[in-house]
């Protein structure tokens, strides 16, 4: 697919994955990304100058039609959509807390995505060109399990992105996944400093150009790095990447 001279809004869009792949696609596209932080929105315009922005919650169902009410108004020639918006959280799963708390990144990780999707697909079809790219990760492949529901929500994206891409298939709509290894992203500052040394993080910079070529590739699910890796070994011996990944849990707690 041809990344230039489209009109493409990113959630998540003020920092990490989504604030670099607005900065690379901003000179050649139109770009409009989406955040929660009004003063962040606010600094990334003034950073990378020609993007144009919108505050929004994608747990939110009402902000999902608000934004596409004011997107589509403003910017009729939207045809790519990336859903990048998400969060993690380190949750002991022995101990007590908040039900609501919970869940907030399935709220945010996997009904945000689904929500965008469907809100967003007419206008989409309508388009000569269109796309999707669902930004999910490593972990939808094998989980580490201190982060137990992001894992999950990762590996129900993965598999929502499948069905989609399936029932898309007679459209003008194409359907990506960009599944990032781990990441040098404020994301990964769950982790303290030794977890991220054993993770072999990945740059930024480096992890976008990988996802834009291959999307020029048409290429469907986009594994860079250690992510094709731990796919590969997820479906040789589940049980060698679960174990692999939480080595360091396992031994804490044997």
């Amino acid at each position: 697919m041809n990344m230039t001279h489209n009109t493409i809004l990113i959630t998540g869009g003020t920092s990490g994955i989504g604030y670099e792949l607005a900065r690379q696609l901003c000179d050649s596209n139109t770009v409009i990304i989406t955040g929660r932080n009004q003063e962040k929105l606010d600094q990334a315009k003034a950073n990378l100058k020609n993007v144009h922005t919108f505050q929004c919650d994608v747990a939110n169902p009402q902000e999902i039609i608000n934004l596409y009410e004011a997107v589509s108004q403003q910017f009729p020639a939207l045809n790519i959509v990336i859903n990048n918006a998400g969060i993690m959280k380190k949750i002991d799963l022995q101990q007590e807390i908040d039900l609501l708390t919970l869940t907030q990144e399935i709220d945010t990780n996997v009904n945000g995505v689904i929500r965008m999707c469907t809100q967003f697909l007419p206008h989409l079809k309508q388009q000569q060109k269109a796309a999707i790219i669902n930004v999910s990760s490593a972990l939808a492949f094998a989980p580490i399990v201190s982060t137990p529901v992001y894992c999950a929500t990762k590996a129900a994206l993965h598999s929502y992105t499948q069905s989609l891409r399936i029932q898309l298939l007679n459209t003008n709509v194409k359907i990506f996944e960009l599944a990032p290894p781990a990441i040098e992203t404020p994301l990964i500052n769950e982790f303290d400093a030794s977890e991220q040394e054993s993770m072999g993080l990945m740059n930024v910079t480096k992890l976008v150009k990988i996802a834009l070529e291959g999307i020029k590739r048409d290429k469907e699910e986009i594994r860079p790095g250690q992510s094709n890796l731990l796919k590969m070994v997820s479906r040789i011996s589940p049980n060698m990447a679960l174990n692999v990944l939480n080595k360091a849990y396992i031994s804490a707690h044997s």
